[in-house]
């Protein structure tokens, strides 16, 4: 796909799961990509550029930024992928107002500021491709979760309105909505759904992958694949769109 090759390139949550697959395939095919999570030892083994940094502070999502520019270049494409799971929420009237607040402050603020910062360099250029990795649960609440869910309704939002801001400008705005894909996100979700039933982890995988018509749930790989195409020039025509990656399934 020559539609992101030379292109700079900022990925978020690229040491493992979605952001790592993301991260491996735009660099093999091109783009220059700096990776940014938390954890130096799982950027390190990526064998891309990276910077270590807390994307849930205005200072972390600044530095990212600064050290991309920087290293590798005014930033094309943005990949809005960190965030933390639902595994440790209870339900509405048990939830811990930290947990919400912590979960906001990642999954909603994070990528508010990395816009803010990044956008108006690509309205300048005329040309920018920003990606938000959003949920299945983006759409359908899910049980226990209502800072996930809110947190990725939010992002659906933000993804429109930066659609609209930077439309004129030449910049596309788009989410992808995975459904479950085995990542260690999701690992600790299962877990934690196994001891709250006293059932093996395994049985919750079963139970997920029944939910889906082939019979299995979607891989890291098939995400990145969509990621990667909403960040390349082809698809120019597409915006302000929220695509889901759940193998024909509502969640």
């Amino acid at each position: 796909m020559a539609g992101v090759d030379g292109r700079v390139t900022l990925v978020t949550g690229a040491g493992r799961g979605i952001g790592r697959a993301t991260a491996e395939l735009l660099a093999s095919r091109g783009a220059r990509v700096m990776g940014v999570s938390r954890s130096e030892q799982e950027l390190a083994a990526v064998g891309i550029e990276y910077t270590v940094a807390d994307l849930g502070t205005p200072e972390g999502c600044a530095l990212a930024v600064a050290e991309t520019e920087r290293r590798l270049g005014p930033i094309e494409i943005l990949i809005c992928n960190h965030g933390i799971g639902s595994a440790h929420e209870r339900v509405i009237w048990e939830q811990d107002p930290k947990v919400w607040s912590e979960t906001l402050r990642i999954n909603l603020d994070g990528p508010f500021q990395l816009s803010r910062l990044v956008v108006r360099g690509m309205v300048e250029r005329r040309y920018g491709r920003v990606v938000y990795t959003s949920s299945t649960a983006g759409q359908v609440a899910e049980y226990e979760g209502s800072a996930y869910t809110s947190s990725k309704h939010g992002l659906i939002g933000l993804m429109r309105a930066v659609a609209q801001d930077a439309g004129p400008h030449g910049i596309t705005s788009n989410a992808v909505l995975p459904g479950w894909v085995r990542t260690e996100m999701a690992e600790r979700s299962a877990r934690a759904d196994a001891e709250k039933r006293g059932i093996p982890p395994e049985q919750v995988w079963e139970e997920r992958a029944a939910g889906y018509p082939p019979g299995r749930v979607a891989t890291p790989q098939e995400v990145a694949e969509m990621i990667a195409f909403l960040a390349s020039e082809e698809s120019s025509g597409i915006s302000g769109e929220a695509i889901k990656v759940a193998l024909g399934s509502v969640w």
